[in-house]
């Protein structure tokens, strides 16, 4: 009988998940390429957003790179990937959140609007 950690999942299956990945990754380095071209002025409040989302973008960069290698049609690989992935997406999200609040309360130079 094989250990659970020997699972492995069809390689169609992390395909779909790799190009999701890829595609979300490339979502959030085009939002910060888009934010930090802005020719206003950066203040301190810009920075809070900012190191959520190069803290979060790192980490689905981390996700996409673990996603290529041949071991991640382990199972366990795989899921670690996985998690990695949404808590990455999470904080994100969570950094786009605060740099929308900053711009809808007026406390930063960077908009979000135009």
């Amino acid at each position: 009988m094989s250990e659970p950690q020997d699972e492995k999942i069809d390689a169609t299956f992390r395909n779909g998940s790799l190009t999701a990945t890829g595609i979300i990754l490339g979502f959030s380095l085009n939002f910060i390429s888009l934010w930090v071209s802005n020719p206003n002025d950066w203040s301190l409040v810009d920075l809070l957003p900012m190191s959520f989302l190069t803290v979060g973008i790192a980490i689905q960069v981390k996700v996409f790179a673990d996603l290529l290698a041949r071991d991640s049609l382990l199972a366990a690989r795989y899921d670690r990937a996985r998690r990695l992935f949404l808590i990455g997406l999470s904080i994100v999200a969570f950094g786009m959140g605060i740099a929308l609040l900053n711009d809808i309360l007026g406390l930063s130079s960077m908009r979000m609007f135009g």
